[in-house]
């Protein structure tokens, strides 16, 4: 397994993270999944407090309850539970300091990671947001924080306000928009690229094909047809995705949803196979027009 610092952390991450979303319901099967995930290097593992309704966090707390001090545990907040079912967007002060505890104990532990914003808009109070995070520092409730966002304009202003180490966002083939503003801005400033969505959301790999950010139903198949034809027995359509993904040097690492014991053997052999050489990344760089971002400028 291959790391990486995690911007201007400390912290040294494996160049794939342990997307815990995907978790099933089968507890010991989980844990026997995450052992050998740990056991093998990887060392990043991401849930969110809204994930089935706080009970992911319950599950992966259980399952790292013995290996706590080898892995890294990030978690995110900023969803509010509304009496009667389903969420509200809640970034204030008062909301994290509160939900943070509940985190804490349903993880089992008693320091995140790195807490991340999950999502944001630019009419929160991000001052009073940064406060929020920076105060759990002081307390030793949390050792770093982040955000987990798609939007430009939330993300320039936590660079310019914050001391967030990591954007956890979205970045694929099919899914380039970040190329043109957000990660050479991440990059320069020294924070940490998270990536999520490197197969988006299986269309790279083994989903029918459909409509996808902009893109046609034939213009994912082509993205697709590339993909595969570069693999082969070297690599798998997942692998060759991924690759193209950590490629760019703004990304730490990919974080990638994991559900079973042989996507985590997938992922742990991805740096066993040969990296994309530079004919095969032109080829998949100019396989369709890079899409852009056209809202939250």
């Amino acid at each position: 397994m291959n790391y990486q610092t995690i911007g201007k952390s400390g912290l040294s991450v494996s160049k794939i993270g342990f997307g815990c979303m995907s978790l099933m319901q089968d507890q010991k099967e989980n844990e026997r999944i995450i052992h050998h995930a740990i056991a093998n290097g990887i060392n990043y593992f991401d849930t969110a407090d809204i994930y089935n309704d706080g009970m992911n966090e319950a599950n992966v707390g259980i399952a790292l309850k013995q290996c706590r001090q080898k892995v890294l545990l990030a978690t995110k907040v900023g969803n509010e539970p509304k009496p009667g079912g389903g969420w509200k967007w809640n970034a204030s002060k008062t909301y994290i300091l509160g939900a943070v505890d509940q985190s804490l104990k349903r993880l089992k532990t008693d320091y995140i990671d790195i807490y991340q914003l999950h999502g944001g808009t630019i009419e929160d109070q991000i001052d009073e947001t940064i406060e929020a995070f920076e105060w759990l520092q002081q307390q030793g409730k949390i050792r770093y924080y982040g955000i987990s966002s798609i939007r430009p304009n939330v993300i320039n202003e936590y660079v310019k306000k914050s001391q967030m180490v990591s954007t956890m966002m979205q970045y694929s083939l099919l899914d380039r928009r970040p190329e043109e503003n957000c990660l050479p801005l991440l990059k320069k400033n020294e924070i940490g690229v998270l990536a999520r969505g490197s197969i988006a959301g299986g269309l790279l790999v083994n989903k029918h094909a459909k409509s996808y950010l902009g893109y046609g139903e034939e213009e994912v198949k082509k993205a697709a047809e590339a993909i595969k034809s570069i693999s082969g027995r070297e690599r798998t359509p997942a692998q060759t995705a991924i690759g193209f993904v950590l490629a760019n040097n703004a990304i730490t690492s990919a974080i990638v949803g994991i559900r079973t014991y042989a996507q985590v053997e997938e992922m742990i052999s991805l740096f066993q196979t040969p990296l994309l050489t530079n004919e095969e990344m032109q080829m998949l760089s100019f396989v369709l027009d890079p899409n852009k971002y056209t809202q939250h400028l």
